[in-house]
């Protein structure tokens, strides 16, 4: 997920530095990301896989909050990007969905430090990082 992270980010332009801290599980993110903002960091991209099993969906949803709390705390973005192994059906569809959900994040990334306006243009548009679209909202005549 890095390398397609570091890949799409280098693709979307210059100006940043990257700096990489790898945790041994997603529960250790948060911390990861503190330790990042720490060190000076503007935004973080926080990458992680969560299992097929009950136990693995509960430390997704501790790790979420951990990313929420340090965000909140520190008053800049963490942008968590996991892939749920349940998501896909095969081990190529999982690769599949790792390396789109990752590079679409970190144009996100990207935008929000260069090129906010861009993120503006996309809100409300549906986006679904890793897959389709969902597109904007249809509303019917009135």
């Amino acid at each position: 997920m890095a390398s397609a992270a570091i890949d799409e980010l280098r693709k979307q332009g210059g100006g940043f530095v990257i700096e990489r801290y790898t945790v041994p599980g997603i529960k250790d993110l948060a911390a990861g990301a503190r330790i990042l903002f720490d060190r000076g960091c503007d935004l973080v991209l926080a990458l992680g896989m969560v299992g097929r099993q009950p136990v693995d969906k509960d430390c997704a949803l501790a790790a979420d909050f951990g990313l929420q709390a340090v965000q909140a705390n520190v008053g800049r973005h963490i942008l968590g990007v996991m892939v749920h192994e349940e998501e896909a059906s095969d081990e190529v569809q999982l690769a599949h969905l790792f390396d789109r959900r990752t590079r679409e994040h970190a144009v996100n990334a990207y935008d929000l430090l260069f090129r906010p306006d861009a993120m503006r243009a996309r809100a409300g548009t549906g986006q679904r990082e890793g897959f389709s679209d969902a597109g904007p909202l249809k509303v019917g005549d009135r």
